[in-house]
């Protein structure tokens, strides 16, 4: 079989797909029992474990199905990875907090100017 220059790392093994497929499908049955059973009564404890689950369900499908790692094209494809991580967090954090500025700078409306134009 021939391989392209810089291919270090085959595709993956059926029981990386196994074990990933195994573990996605917990990681999406466990958050929807816990909103359906009503388990946690505290609805903020239930988002927070929601998602912790979504982040390491990231990570598993980041590892088992897209085989991300330090080995796989020297590390390019991990770092391009993480940059791009980076970038989007960035993006809808600063976008968040400006929102929320704007929000909490801006200036009330008087009352009589908060009904329909007249």
């Amino acid at each position: 079989m021939l391989h392209a220059h810089g291919d270090t790392q085959g595709q993956g093994s059926r029981r990386g797909y196994r074990v990933g497929s195994v573990l996605a499908i917990l990681l999406t049955a466990i958050p929807f029992w816990l909103v359906m059973s009503g388990t946690l009564r505290d609805a903020q404890t239930t988002a927070i474990l929601i998602f912790a689950m979504a982040l390491v369900q990231i990570v598993v499908h980041v590892i088992c199905f897209l085989h991300l790692d330090t080995r796989s094209e020297g590390g390019w494809t991990l770092l391009a990875f993480l940059f791009t991580a980076v970038i989007v967090f960035l993006t809808i954090g600063g976008s968040v907090w400006v929102m929320f500025h704007l929000n909490t700078n801006m200036m009330p409306m008087p009352d009589k100017m908060a009904g329909p134009m007249q």
